[in-house]
């Protein structure tokens, strides 16, 4: 009796810990680049990859004659995003792709009941971005629509469109186009065409650059992302 007491404490232990153990990313590629953003508690390196993943693949897919401009990229991606002609599954690689498989499992940063955004605005992460933006402005005009619960992606960006140089030094502000305007999107994008196949051999690919499909060189391949 006492042993199948053990047998079945035993059993319902690990179908506990197997419920309950996270998946977690194989691989950090921008590690190296530190904490940027202080939100998050345990999924703190999780969201720091998520946002440099993310500036990676629009600076790459944003390239013109093979130069890299984040504010440019930030500029047409946010401009892109608006206007509803953001193309998700072309600017995603496929290391994005498994941090947003890891990001899907962060109950508490999605509202799929929210009918303006994928992303909790009432969530503890979204607060922390809210009160850490440096830019005063935003950082007021922020607050002041979760207050009153008049937050949305459309109203907050726009005024983004003239002020986007801004993201490449407030990174609390790129964690919010990161998550609301990029990953909160995904969730309605056919990802499973987003593969290894699509990185051709010399560390090049195909991305959109001015409407036109051209091959453009990953300019990280065999480089420290720092």
């Amino acid at each position: 009796m006492n042993t199948n007491f053990k047998l079945i404490a035993l059993v319902l232990a690990i179908t506990f810990l197997s419920c309950n153990q996270k998946n977690t990313l194989k691989e950090y590629k921008y590690a190296d680049k530190g904490t940027k953003i202080s939100c998050g508690g345990e999924s703190q390196q999780l969201y720091n990859e998520a946002l440099f993943a993310f500036e990676d693949d629009i600076t790459n897919f944003y390239k013109r004659n093979g130069k890299v401009d984040l504010p440019r990229a930030y500029s047409q991606f946010i401009g892109s995003v608006l206007s509803g002609r953001a193309k998700f599954s072309e600017i995603i690689t496929p290391h994005t792709v498994e941090v947003f498989k890891i990001l899907k499992e962060e109950n508490d940063l999605w509202d799929g009941e929210n009918p303006k955004s994928r992303l909790n605005y009432k969530s503890d992460f979204f607060k922390c971005i809210a009160n850490h933006i440096e830019y005063d402005k935003f950082k007021t005009t922020m607050n002041s629509l979760l207050i009153t619960n008049s937050m949305s992606p459309k109203l907050f960006s726009m005024p983004l469109t003239s002020n986007y140089r801004r993201l490449t030094t407030d990174k609390y502000l790129a964690a919010y186009v990161a998550f609301d305007l990029f990953y909160a999107k995904l969730f309605d994008v056919d990802l499973s065409k987003v593969n290894e196949n699509d990185i051709l051999e010399g560390n090049t690919s195909t991305k959109e650059n001015n409407g036109k499909m051209t091959p453009i060189l990953d300019e990280h391949a065999g480089h420290n992302h720092s």
